[in-house]
């Protein structure tokens, strides 16, 4: 039986919360690409294409602003938990290491594997695809081309992030950097351009046109708009000071995007009226031709693809961190732990990783389409955090704990229910998907028994790979 283990199974349980003894990634990234890591990951094409759903779901204004500020503050639960965990765990992998210690190995291995296959792999994948095409609609390819393109970038995407975790953060930070400036000046200007009407803002539904239903299913859209808040937690052991950093870099993070997100659906709000924002595909293009005319929408559009392109750079560099900490346990494909002499990186994760999103491509071609189940995969994992959380508490009480979420249990457990409430919606709503999702978690049991079988004894895995001066070293300073 998989749960029967013999104590090497169970002994990195035990292990320091400071740093993997084989760990030898190197501390080089400060608070503010920690930040920015988050604000890549959370804004991506989203914020365009979700509020004329929530519109047409709620539809009036007070109501609309309403749910978005609901979404930041139910992120904000999530991430006040995710703090904790992080700051006790500042490791590479994220909630694949919470689930390990909280429960048992093969709780945090299913997680690492649906995360790293299904969350980040499709993600990947998806992004890619998406990037290609609107090139592809504003250029006229054929599919061929487009599929060439997707294929190309992801190939890209994998190589800055490949030689150094600097150059992975520096394009994150000049895309992030891109993204808040490009919507700061849509907010900024959208009303001086005089187009829009403000009494729009204090329009009223009619009697019955909003219910507690009706509000429940417009959260789901808006809480897939702020998924990656929690990026930073799977490269904690790269950033400086973890124990303060990482929960700083969540808070600071997600607060720029959820002030960008309420300010942005107020342009939006101001520049349609009601009966056109409801329903509209994309409402960032919409919005910028009511205001600013014809020209707006091609820029938009331009927006649209480098926010796309810098979500999928942060991405890259997020997710090998995941294979490579399961590796680091003798949980994955021999060689995802190794290191790279000369850059530093997770050099081998970063190439599975890439290699596994091309097949996706090349099997799928076009992947959006179908990449439903991973929506759902996303909310099991979150749903396993909050948990981890919970169970670490009555297990390690004395734990030290740099962060401890405030609010605790209370404020961690709206979260929970939110996202079981979501995760119900979906099943009911999206059958299939959701046992897509269910079957890739059950798929990794079988991997799991393989690598139990071949791992090495615990005192070979207490070893370090290489005999490196610069593990989790600390750079000078600490921005």
């Amino acid at each position: 039986m998989l749960w029967n283990l013999p104590a090497m199974l169970v002994a990195v349980t035990e292990s320091s919360g400071s740093a993997h003894p084989r760990d030898q990634l190197v501390r080089e990234l400060s608070l503010l690409d920690a930040s920015m890591l988050v604000v890549a990951s959370v804004i991506g094409a989203g914020i365009f294409f979700t509020p004329g759903q929530v519109a047409q779901l709620l539809p009036a204004p007070g109501w609309i602003m309403a749910a978005w500020a609901v979404g930041g503050v139910l992120s904000l639960a999530g991430a006040l938990a995710n703090a904790e965990l992080g700051a006790m765990y500042p490791r590479a992998g994220g909630d694949y290491v919470y689930l390990r210690e909280a429960f048992h190995p093969i709780a945090g291995f299913l997680v690492g594997w649906l995360t790293f296959f299904a969350i980040y792999a499709g993600t990947i994948a998806a992004l890619a695809s998406a990037f290609a095409e609107g090139l592809g609609e504003r250029f006229g390819w054929e599919s061929s081309t487009v599929l060439l393109c997707a294929l190309a970038v992801t190939a890209a995407t994998s190589g800055i992030n490949y030689v150094g975790v600097r150059w992975g953060a520096r394009a994150n930070n000049l895309t992030s950097a891109f993204k808040i400036l490009a919507l700061v000046a849509f907010v900024v200007l959208g009303p001086f351009s005089g187009a829009g009407d403000s009494a729009r803002l204090s329009g009223v539904a009619e009697p019955g046109a909003i219910t507690l239903v009706g509000f429940g299913q417009a959260l789901s859209p808006v809480l897939f708009t702020y998924l990656g808040w929690n990026a930073s937690i799977y490269v904690a052991s790269e950033i400086r000071s973890p124990g303060r950093n990482v929960p700083r870099s969540l808070f600071f993070g997600l607060g720029i995007c959820a002030v960008i997100y309420l300010l942005v659906n107020a342009v939006y709000l101001y520049a349609l009226p009601m009966e056109s924002l409801a329903g509209i595909g994309d409402a960032g293009t919409a919005a910028g031709l009511a205001l600013f005319g014809e020209q707006a929408g091609t820029l938009v559009g331009i927006f649209v693809l480098i926010s796309v392109l810098g979500t999928l750079n942060a991405t890259v560099l997020v997710g090998p961190r995941i294979a490579y900490a399961m590796s680091l346990d003798g949980l994955f494909i021999g060689g995802a732990d190794r290191v790279h002499s000369t850059f530093r990186t997770p050099s081998t994760a970063i190439v599975i990783q890439g290699i596994v999103a091309i097949g996706l491509l090349l099997v799928l071609q076009s992947f959006p389409a179908a990449l439903g189940f991973t929506v759902f995969a996303i909310v099991l994992a979150t749903v396993a955090d909050i948990l981890a959380l919970y169970r670490l508490r009555a297990k390690q009480p004395d734990r030290p704990r740099p962060y401890r979420a405030w609010g605790y249990p209370w404020v961690p457990g709206l979260y929970l229910v939110a996202n079981l409430g979501i995760g119900a919606a979906m099943l009911v709503g999206s059958p299939m998907e959701c046992l897509m999702g269910i079957g890739m978690l059950a798929a990794g049991l079988p991997f799991y028994a393989f690598f139990v079988a071949g791992r090495r004894p615990t005192g070979e895995y207490a070893q370090p790979q290489s005999k490196n001066p610069n593990k989790n070293m600390e750079p000078p300073g600490d921005d």
